[in-house]
């Protein structure tokens, strides 16, 4: 009999009387944001970054934490650039640079603050920001020379 209570526990019956159970989400799994919350965040995002721009970008752009910034952009070797990051939603996310010594890893909250770094260019520069788990928000970014 307790076979029996522990299956229609967790089965739907199909006569509408028995109990239903439905799968619950995944804790560490973000909700997807809608598409007005993501204009909304990517709007916050790009004014908190506005506040402190200066110079005219060499890239530039916003993405979802999700999607995170993987760019290559093309600069001029020898100079240095700043990297300017805000981003809005919860969570963080983290800069990084390969070559290494391009610049220092960063970690940016998604509190629409805004983090700066500085750039060097000895060599080409691949630029990576990547949400950290449970991240969600959009993350604006622009790289202007010094």
């Amino acid at each position: 009999m307790s076979a029996f209570l522990l299956t229609s526990c967790t089965t739907s019956g199909s006569d509408g009387g028995g109990p239903r159970s439905s799968p619950s989400p995944a804790p560490s799994s973000p909700r997807p944001a809608t598409a007005q919350q993501e204009k909304n965040l990517g709007e916050q995002a790009r004014a908190a970054l506005a506040a402190v721009r200066g110079g005219t970008p060499v890239e530039a752009g916003a993405e979802r934490v999700t999607d995170g910034v993987h760019s290559e952009p093309t600069l001029t070797r020898g100079r240095t650039y700043r990297i300017s990051l805000a981003c809005a939603g919860k969570g963080a996310a983290e800069l990084t640079f390969v070559p290494a010594n391009a610049g220092t890893k960063t970690t940016v909250p998604c509190d629409r603050s805004v983090a700066q770094q500085r750039i060097t260019a000895e060599a080409p520069v691949h630029v990576d920001v990547d949400g950290t788990r449970g991240s969600t928000g959009v993350i604006a970014w622009q790289i202007s020379p010094l």
